[in-house]
């Protein structure tokens, strides 16, 4: 195995496509890497892509894409495609509005900068494509990345990474100074993610280190085939990373790759659900005991007004049909005693269903949710505003119900 220094210089600078770019080359199984960094906001890494695919010199071409994001690339319309109920009724809401906030953010990015950020990832795809050559999608999907960096963080650290993704989608200030210059070091997802980042090693190996990992092991998997000569194209903060694990890793790339797929699943036992669920019953049960029909009845009574009627006021701010204010106040109460009845996901599946989104929704989605009035305009935002909204309402609820009831059985 060899590494070359970064941004070699040529005797002939002229001859070579590369020059000046920040450019690792490893040798490794009988296959040359030459591990391009690009910039993923940059004119001149875009044209050292298609340069250096135009030399005629790489027989295979690896990009830092993942399939959903070389899609959301290439293909405009890939967004009408989107069954907006499965991605509620498989509880993926989550990762939709994350993968939205990313679109919003690469939106505002090109109107500031005047190029589309992971333009030169879609050029090496195009490249390739227009003379035949191989090219592999090394990168791994958004939200395994997504998935992983939110079960490193506490609670606090998820809600902060929350309300990062809300600000990322309806904010419409310019990108901070400090973002660009991330995107120059070339991550979009590290820059999207913003200061969580940058202050959380837990996002940071999800985000930056582990993905080295998972893309040396899929450029380690070409070894065998047809390429003697491969061009990886990654963001420029991936590579010394990359090199480094393509170099020195000798576990079996497809181990490696299994193991940064791997989510760890929730637990059998919803012991959450479980605790709530013996506090309510034990709290109700309680007050039938010692105060009779009147006070048991009282305490249900009243956590149900409580959880369902703030439940139904976010559903109402989202802009929800009756029906799904009727839905999101009859799932409150239900809410704390097992996830599938869960208010959000109930009143925004029923949201859903009675306004289903147009294909005129979907392909305006993007611009809609950079404004205010956007979110309540397009059924699509407002199905995700729904489903927060909603969910934000029974979660008040909870708490104002659990600490009334707690004032009773102990005031």
């Amino acid at each position: 195995m060899t590494d070359d220094t970064l941004n070699p210089a040529p005797a002939d600078a002229a001859a070579d496509p590369l020059h000046g770019q920040p450019v690792q080359v490893v040798e490794r199984d009988g296959v040359r890497y030459t591990l391009l960094g690009t910039a993923h906001v940059s004119q001149a890494s875009i044209d050292a892509v298609r340069a250096a695919i135009d030399s005629g010199a790489y027989q295979a071409v690896a990009v830092e894409l993942d399939p959903g994001r070389l899609q959301s690339l290439t293909d405009p319309d890939a967004l009408s495609q989107l069954d907006i109920v499965r991605v509620l009724r498989d509880g993926k809401a989550h990762l939709f509005a994350a993968n939205l906030a990313l679109a919003a953010y690469q939106r505002r990015l090109a109107e500031q900068l005047g190029v589309e950020p992971g333009a030169e990832l879609k050029a090496a795809v195009q490249e390739a494509r227009a003379r035949d050559l191989p090219f592999h999608l090394i990168d791994r999907e958004v939200g395994l990345t997504f998935r992983r960096a939110m079960q490193r963080l506490g609670w606090w650290g998820r809600a902060r990474t929350g309300a990062g993704i809300l600000l990322a989608m309806v904010g419409d200030d310019e990108i901070a100074e400090d973002d660009i210059e991330k995107l120059k070091g070339g991550d979009v997802l590290e820059a999207s993610f913003g200061e969580f980042a940058a202050h959380s090693p837990a996002l940071y190996e999800s985000v930056i280190a582990e993905r080295d990992r998972y893309m040396a092991a899929n450029l380690r998997e070409l070894a065998g085939g047809d390429a003697r000569e491969v061009l990886a194209v990654v963001g420029a903060g991936h590579l010394p990373g990359l090199a480094r694990h393509l170099r020195e890793d000798v576990e079996d790339p497809a181990t490696v790759r299994r193991s940064l797929e791997t989510v760890k699943p929730k637990s059998r036992v919803p012991w959450m659900e479980l605790v709530i669920g013996a506090f309510l019953v034990g709290g109700f049960a309680w007050g039938f005991w010692q105060g009779g029909v009147d006070v048991g009845s009282d305490l249900l009574l009243q956590w149900v007004l409580a959880t369902g009627i703030l439940g139904a006021i976010g559903c109402a701010i989202a802009g929800g049909h009756p029906l799904s204010i009727l839905a999101a106040f009859i799932a409150s109460p239900l809410t704390p005693l097992h996830p599938a009845l869960a208010s959000g996901t109930v009143s925004a599946f029923v949201e859903a269903t009675l306004r289903k989104p147009t294909y005129a929704d979907f392909m305006a989605l993007r611009d809609d949710v950079q404004t205010a009035r956007g979110w309540w305009k397009n059924r699509v935002a407002r199905v995700l505003l729904n489903f927060f909204l909603t969910s934000l309402g029974t979660a008040i609820g909870v708490w104002t119900g659990g600490l009334r009831m707690l004032g009773r059985l102990f005031g």
